[in-house]
């Protein structure tokens, strides 16, 4: 056990963060199993919708510095081929179309002019005459 106080907050703070990423990990399993478990015996509509839980997953798990980078991007790279090549149709072409949203008129301001700032030139510093 660490004797320094910084030592003892260090401890304290290694175990939240582990308990915070092993919670990050086991998401990520669960997802992806459950994708892997859709491709087995599911409709396209469970598979791609299986594959965007698992991708959200992998993108929350690589934010969140609990695996690299380029492995979530190689993980979701393989979790689309599985996906197409079961038949399963891209998650975001799934998506049903919705209305667009209605935006409230913007009111234009009109601009006050803006002075023009005019900077007076100095006449050039005459050079002391030189002498004989």
């Amino acid at each position: 056990m660490p004797i320094i106080k910084s030592a003892k907050k260090r401890v304290k703070v290694s175990n939240k963060a582990a308990v915070r990423n092993a919670k990050t990990k086991r998401t990520l399993r669960e997802a992806v199993k459950s994708f892997h478990a859709a491709l087995t015996g599911g409709k396209a509509t469970e598979i791609s919708a299986a594959q965007a839980k698992a991708v959200s997953a992998i993108d929350v798990a690589a934010k969140k510095n609990v695996i690299h980078k380029n492995k979530a991007a190689h993980k979701k790279s393989q979790s689309s081929a599985a996906a197409k090549a079961a038949g399963a149709k891209p998650a975001a072409a799934t998506k049903k179309a919705s209305k667009p949203a209605v935006k409230a008129p913007v009111k234009k301001v009109a601009a006050k002019p803006v002075a023009k700032k005019t900077v007076a030139k100095k006449a050039p510093a005459k050079k002391p005459a030189t002498k004989k």
